[in-house]
């Protein structure tokens, strides 16, 4: 097994995945350009920040997996993995404690103003009465949009500041956030108006594009803390800067619109780097993050060499649209259900899912199948006509 990693990772990662027996080739220079060209006949794909495009998929003509060393896949194009049968997967939950723990640091920032009062100060300035002025975060409400990992994280150790922490999530629901002791916001625009600062943990997609906008940063309270280390995309940029002039919010910012894919590179949005408490995307990149990411990555190839198949898919079918299921219960012999393959097959019955169990001893197994189509019952009855199919039958 030939794998290709494009993007920094522990040093581990590699020596691990030699054991497993792979070739491992790393190369960090290459970018979603020239991609395409270097994917050669690599098996496995293993990104981190690299952009994987439909160019580099149709290129990789030997490619079955790829893995995102972390959680979001927005920057992979899973329809063409999609069209190809390319398996893509995600390391979740690796990176929770170090974004959660780089919002509560933006957070103390964005409210003591750290990063103005370090620039100024490396400048010769001494301005304690200017940055004196401070609000404190004990006895106030913290707004968390989006309860997942992250977000449940950031709520733990917002409390541990004593501060109130109300939450609002398309799957959270008012004895949720009561069973979880926190505060719960039926809207968006319930959530601004009551927060005294917002921590943001979306993941990107079509329906987070752009999902705070003016409307929801006018119901933000004057002064207030805006803090987002999910996706720039998220946030109307524009309407963010509008906010901080027009209200005095005070941000944090870990991520952007269009922010450059590299480790190094010019950034063009100065201005927003200018008006808060900002970084260069590096919520994840703690040491303790990279090595849980790298025992996952590790984990996921090699369930992959001994199964074929890949943990942490996220681009496969949640639920079958078959609607028809047939039990085939077989004896273990050679061609059985190649026979029974043939028979749906010569009826034009496409197959969903298959699964096949052995029984203890290996005299005999069960085959359950999915169909996108009820067979006849005469196909029911020549498979059964099999002296090899103990019995057959359509749910």
């Amino acid at each position: 097994m030939k794998i290709l990693i494009v993007d920094s990772l522990s040093k581990k990662t590699v020596t691990e995945l030699e054991k497993l027996g792979a070739k491992v080739e790393v190369n960090t220079d290459l970018k979603a350009e020239t991609l395409p060209s270097a994917i050669g006949d690599a098996e496995v794909l293993v990104v981190r920040s690299t952009k994987v495009s439909a160019a580099t998929i149709d290129a990789g003509s030997s490619l079955s997996l790829i893995i995102r060393a972390g959680a979001g896949v927005n920057t992979i194009d899973l329809a063409a993995a999609n069209k190809r049968g390319i398996q893509v997967a995600n390391c979740p939950g690796k990176n929770t404690d170090a974004v959660a723990e780089l919002a509560i640091g933006l957070l103390i920032a964005a409210d003591r103003r750290i990063a103005n009062a370090t620039s100024d100060l490396r400048g010769g300035k001494w301005k304690k009465s200017e940055y004196g002025k401070a609000r404190g975060l004990k006895g106030r409400t913290l707004g968390i949009i989006g309860l997942g990992d992250i977000g449940n994280a950031v709520a733990k150790r917002a409390k541990g500041l004593d501060m109130n922490v109300v939450a609002w999530s398309r799957s959270l629901t008012a004895d949720k956030a009561k069973a979880l002791g926190l505060g719960y916001c039926a809207s968006l625009n319930e959530l601004a108006a009551q927060s005294d600062a917002v921590s943001v943990h979306l993941a990107a997609a079509a329906e987070t594009n752009g999902l705070l906008d003016s409307d929801f940063f006018q119901k933000m309270k004057d002064g207030a803390i805006f803090i987002n280390t999910s996706r720039g995309e998220i946030v109307k940029t524009p309407d963010l800067k509008e906010a901080i002039r027009s209200k005095g919010l005070r941000v944090g910012l870990d991520v952007f619109e269009n922010e450059p894919a590299g480790g190094s590179a010019d950034f063009a949005d100065k201005e927003l780097a200018e008006l808060g408490s900002c970084t260069p995307h590096i919520g994840a990149s703690t040491d303790q993050a990279s090595e849980a990411i790298a025992d996952e990555v590790v984990r996921i190839v090699a369930v992959y060499k001994d199964t074929g198949k890949a943990e942490n898919m996220v681009n496969i079918k949640t639920k079958s649209s078959g609607l028809f299921k047939l039990v085939v219960r077989h004896y273990n012999r050679v061609g059985v259900l190649a026979s029974v393959l043939d028979e749906l097959r010569n009826e034009n019955v496409n197959i969903e899912e298959m699964d096949n169990a052995i029984f203890m001893g290996g005299a005999a197994a069960v085959c359950s199948l999915t169909l996108d189509s009820k067979p006849s019952a005469s196909l029911v009855d020549r498979i059964n006509a099999n002296p090899d199919i103990i019995k057959s039958s359509l749910n």
